[in-house]
């Protein structure tokens, strides 16, 4: 997965004003645009996207401060049809307008090419288990939130203080099959996993595919596959947070699997009453890579 993603910063270099096929680069790299983006928006902590449009923005700076062609040739140059939409991505990466830089040769914030490196850690064993499950079915109440990376998600909160007391005995009496319990589901993420974007997050419970779901509720099919499942122990949620993140740094890179899409899931096995602590199960749906 490392020299995969080296490539892929590779070409973004070689096609800075063009736009790329990443399928046929992850096809040739026996991978897929899903877990590619995934990885790469997980280590550089930021989407693919945003790299390729701070690195055409480093790469016209240049251009701009030299002064050596007029600012319509510079955009088209970079990708850009007029000046007018070139000056506002110019002027959201770097904080300045074309105009400014060009007089004063700043400020200019510069996004350096990307280069990633294995780093050898794995001082602590990540306990995983792999299961192959037959097609489920995920029931409960929905919402659409925005993504956040860090701390607790204020909206995810919203949704679930709005349901019953009454309404989790109910749901987790409805529970029959892995992941079990109470869950935390998202649902529809982007692959670049851009913070801000929304996902569909569902508080519910897992059921068998034969089972209905009843009407007030709603409900996700999942196919059948293989999941990894990590299991966290601590602060919540800095716990989880943590695993998520090594799955890319440690899990992913060491291990021959793949994210699939589908949703990912959190079982709380066991919590604090203010649930400040807690044991949990993230499950994420692979693939053999």
């Amino acid at each position: 997965m490392i020299s995969a993603l080296n490539r892929l910063t590779d070409l973004v270099e070689d096609q800075l004003a063009e736009e790329f096929d990443i399928r046929e680069l992850a096809a040739e790299l026996g991978t897929t645009e899903y877990h590619l983006r995934r990885m790469f928006s997980s280590l550089a902590g930021m989407p693919l996207s945003e790299y390729v449009r701070r690195r055409r923005m480093t790469v016209a700076a240049g251009d701009v401060v030299r002064r050596e062609d007029d600012l319509l040739t510079i955009a088209v140059r970079h990708g850009y049809g007029s000046t007018e939409a070139f000056g506002r991505a110019f002027r959201a990466v770097h904080g300045a307008t074309l105009s400014d830089v060009r007089r004063d040769g700043g400020p200019l914030r510069t996004q350096p090419k990307l280069r990633f490196h294995l780093t050898v850690e794995g001082s602590i064993p990540m306990d995983t288990r792999l299961v192959d499950h037959p097609a489920f079915r995920l029931i409960g109440h929905a919402a659409r939130v925005p993504l956040i990376h860090e701390g607790v998600n204020p909206h995810i909160q919203e949704h679930i203080a709005a349901l019953p007391p009454t309404e989790h005995a109910r749901l987790k009496s409805l529970s029959e099959t892995e992941p079990a319990g109470l869950l935390q589901i998202s649902d529809g993420l982007e692959p670049d996993a851009t913070e801000g974007s929304e996902l569909t997050y569902l508080h519910g419970v897992a059921v068998h595919q034969s089972t209905p779901a009843p009407e007030d509720l709603d409900a996700i099919e999942v196919p059948a596959g293989k999941w990894a499942v990590f299991r966290t122990d601590g602060p919540h949620p800095q716990a989880l947070q943590a695993a998520w993140a090594a799955t890319a740094t440690e899990w992913f890179p060491s291990n021959p699997w793949r994210l699939r899409p589908g949703p990912s899931i959190v079982a709380t096995l066991d919590r604090t009453q203010d649930f400040s602590t807690a044991t949990c199960e993230l499950w994420l749906p692979v693939e053999p890579a």
